[in-house]
């Protein structure tokens, strides 16, 4: 026997913030929690499994389009076509939704009620499932405790949408232990809520098959469902099955020994290359991130719309339209050895002895806020929220932004003179 363990789909998740990349590919990032479900029911129809479970968060919380709703309705035929059942659990964002209360959904389709915990029964299979819904948003109860006890002659599958112990990333909502979950005596526990794919536990088996499809860049990385396969009341094998569509990665390009902005923008497409090449057919989403102490330090500072621009080239020749670059970001530093500059005797070196004593130098820092501050006054409330430069400037606090500025400032005039 083998089912699908799906959760946290999110269909038609809201997108915000857009409008800051005028080079989005906004049509597919608008559409692929879409791409990506239907690519699961064409998996589950592939594989012939005897069943689906959806472990919480189908939908997003006060989403109130309906054609999110029908879209599911549609996939659930294909389905029921198939003779495949539906097994849904409403997690908090479902809770929300007004297409969670109203929606008539297709006869494959067993939806776990939300007043207490209940029960489906598969005798050809003798299986069992048990779950409870979230009526309310915020639920902190353990719901979990109240699961009732395992079918005997069953392999019994606990579905529960939790945030578990120990995930703060995540509201702790129906928490709950493993060793509670382990002790109630089921075979397979099908969880939800944490959008991070983990294998928690086995024997019994405690399994979060993290969300369907990445929708932003802190959810990087290979993103889909799990492939149970169960041997009469043993679990033989937990697969991933990927179906994401859009893929975000963060890049990490390390220049420590790079000298120029070339060697760095080369750098920045080998490794394009590679992400490419592991891929497979999906779009990817990449921030880029350059570190390290190196010598093109002083050639990337104050340069970041070049490097973008030079970034976003490589990207156009080597993913053809597959690859999107989100955002670069220069995180260098000079290197370490800065005997170089105390050995130089000019302008440079004059300047790099000043700044070195720059952040405790009151004198100094007085005169440089009554210079900007001005300008700082003049700029509009919402840059002030989003720019902490501004503010640190506003405040008169310039002892941290010298100390973090001035290095990249004697290494660009250093590179430059």
């Amino acid at each position: 026997m083998k089912f699908i363990h799906a959760a946290d789909i999110h269909l038609d998740s809201p997108l915000s913030g857009l409008t800051a990349y005028p080079d989005a590919p906004v049509d597919l990032l608008r559409t692929a929690t879409r791409h990506a479900f239907t690519r699961l029911v064409d998996e589950a129809i592939e594989e012939a499994v005897s069943f689906m479970v959806i472990a919480g968060d189908l939908y997003d919380g006060h989403w109130k389009d309906y054609n999110t709703g029908h879209f599911f309705c549609r996939q659930m035929g294909k389905l029921h076509q198939a003779g495949i059942p539906v097994y849904l659990l409403f997690g908090n964002h479902d809770a929300e939704s007004e297409m969670t209360k109203k929606l008539l959904l297709p006869p494959n389709v067993h939806s776990f009620g939300t007043r207490r915990p209940s029960t489906f029964r598969i005798e050809e299979l003798r299986v069992a499932l048990h779950g409870q819904s979230f009526r309310d948003a915020a639920t902190t109860d353990n719901l979990a405790a109240g699961y009732p006890p395992p079918v005997p002659g069953a392999f019994n599958i606990g579905v529960l949408h939790t945030a578990l112990e120990g995930n703060a990333a995540h509201a702790t909502y129906a928490p709950c232990s493993v060793p509670e979950l382990a002790a109630r005596g089921y075979g397979y526990w099908a969880l939800g809520h944490v959008h991070e794919h983990a294998v928690v536990h086995k024997d019994p088996w405690v399994v979060f098959p993290g969300n369907l499809q990445g929708r932003h860049v802190r959810e990087c990385g290979p993103r889909g469902a799990c492939l149970v396969t169960v041997d009469g009341d043993r679990v033989q094998r937990v697969e991933r099955l990927l179906v994401d569509v859009l893929r975000w990665q963060v890049l990490e390009v390390d220049a420590t020994r790079l000298r120029t902005l070339g060697d760095v923008v080369r750098a920045v497409g080998r490794a394009f290359e590679g992400l490419i090449d592991g891929a497979g057919d999906r779009q990817l989403s990449v921030r880029v991130r350059i570190t390290g102490h190196t010598p093109a330090h002083g050639e990337l500072f104050g340069r970041q719309p070049h490097l973008r621009a030079e970034v976003l080239g490589q990207a156009a020749a080597i993913g053809q339209d597959r690859l999107w670059v989100e955002k670069v970001r220069v995180e260098t530093a000079p290197p370490p050895d800065r005997d170089h500059l105390r050995a130089r005797s000019d302008a440079v070196a004059d300047l790099a002895a000043l700044l070195a004593g720059a952040p405790e130098d009151t004198d100094l820092l007085a005169a440089l806020v009554e210079e900007l501050r001005p300008l700082v006054d003049r700029a509009p409330p919402e840059l002030l929220q989003t720019v902490p430069e501004l503010a640190a400037i506003r405040s008169g606090e310039l002892a941290d932004l010298v100390r973090e500025v001035a290095p990249g400032l004697v290494a660009y005039l250093a590179a430059n003179g």
